[in-house]
């Protein structure tokens, strides 16, 4: 898979995936327009997508409504002299009452197999270079 990323602007900087842009901006108190969420929201939130789209799979081969599921996420810091660092994740999949209760633990696995949880255990080596355009 490859993408390009363009700035478009002051904060604004965005990714062209296929026929997908994926916009983003920074927050206002950072210098940004706030047109857009900022890539590190971004970034946590593709956590809890991975998850919900493991919890749609999981419904879908059990033929199990999916409607009335949602998962809440959120997450803890410390403070580490000026930055704050990420310590945990919690996604909750909250279930209506009509949900099979033998599948709660199952579900619950299945979604941690997420792809982007997987990756993050488990990271790839990062390379960045600098190319001159012709």
């Amino acid at each position: 898979m490859e993408f390009t990323v363009k700035l478009g602007g002051n904060k604004r900087v965005d990714a062209y995936l296929g026929k997908f842009v994926i916009k983003t901006d920074q927050s206002k108190r950072t210098g940004g327009d706030e047109s857009a969420p900022e890539p590190y929201s971004l970034f946590l939130a593709s956590i809890g997508t991975c998850v919900g789209i493991y919890v749609v799979y999981f419904c879908e081969t059990r033929k199990i409504p999916t409607e009335g599921i949602e998962i809440t996420q959120k997450h803890d810091y410390t403070q580490q002299g000026k930055t704050r660092k990420l310590t945990k994740i919690s996604l909750e999949i909250r279930v209506p009452t009509s949900f099979p209760e033998k599948y709660h633990d199952a579900l619950a696995r299945a979604a941690s197999s997420c792809a982007v949880k997987r990756t993050i255990l488990d990271p790839p080596e990062f390379a960045v270079s600098t190319v001159v355009n012709d």
